[in-house]
């Protein structure tokens, strides 16, 4: 009777045994499948940010530019900053930008090319820890001087917020993510590309805005959550092979 008693409950904890042993090896293999993807994409991009500038392409292409396919990309184009009230961006540090690990404010302005499309441009960094407006104001002021300018960046794409991500301060112009359709429909600059340009140069005279090149350094853990996973996938099956035993030789006590 007690034999037949204990049958079902080997059998049950077995099962689930086997359930979440096999869920932390499917999580295992998902992390070495990540680990491959980010090292893809940190080719990817570093080839990208390595390369010579290219034309920034027409505007009949741009329906065609994809994130996976172009971001980063770097171009070099003809624009003029156009007179209309700039955007700030918060940030608490950048992931491709050494040269800003500390919280402030990225510089969003429209700039019209020689064709007349509108390109918003991030100009770049300001230290700016408590977005203040006046900041900013005194920033990107000196940028918008009505004559044309060469200029380098990196094609960006908008960014979608999440759900803790705060709502924008329209009073002070300022977003806390780059999403740079919703910030021109905010601020009335009309239709603009849909991407934006991560400038790289020309830099102010003053350095502020601080444009740079940007420089891949993306977290890469997941070779030691995948390790992670299988260890406690390990664990779990002697766990179970300790307890069967123990089960084993307290029935065959006297």
């Amino acid at each position: 009777m007690n034999e037949t008693s204990r049958k079902p409950g080997v059998a049950g904890f077995m099962l689930f045994t086997l359930l979440l042993t096999a869920a932390f090896v499917a999580l295992g293999i998902w992390q070495l499948q990540r680990r491959s993807a980010k090292h893809e994409l940190i080719a990817a991009l570093t080839e990208r940010l390595a390369a010579a500038p290219i034309a920034l392409p027409p505007s009949e292409q741009w329906p065609a530019l994809t994130p996976a396919r172009d971001e980063f990309r770097r171009v070099s184009f003809t624009a003029t900053y156009a007179p209309l009230p700039d955007a700030m961006v918060y940030s608490s540090g950048s992931a491709v930008r050494r040269d800003a690990s500390t919280p402030g404010t990225w510089a969003f302005l429209p700039a019209r090319l020689p064709s007349g499309e509108i390109v918003v441009i991030d100009a770049g960094f300001v230290e700016n820890t408590m977005q203040d407006r006046g900041v900013e104001d005194r920033a990107v002021h000196k940028l918008v001087t009505g004559e044309p300018l060469s200029l380098t960046g990196y094609l960006r794409f908008p960014e979608a917020p999440g759900w803790l991500t705060p709502a924008e301060n329209r009073d002070r112009r300022l977003w806390f993510v780059r999403d740079h359709r919703a910030i021109a429909s905010a601020l009335h600059w009309g239709a603009v590309a849909p991407f934006y340009i991560d400038l790289e140069q020309p830099v102010p005279a003053n350095g502020i805005p601080r444009p740079g090149p940007l420089d891949v350094h993306l977290k890469d853990d997941h070779l030691q959550y995948a390790i992670t996973w299988f260890t406690l996938a390990g664990a779990v099956l002697i766990a179970f092979a300790v307890w069967v035993r123990g089960r084993r030789q307290g029935g065959a006590s006297p």
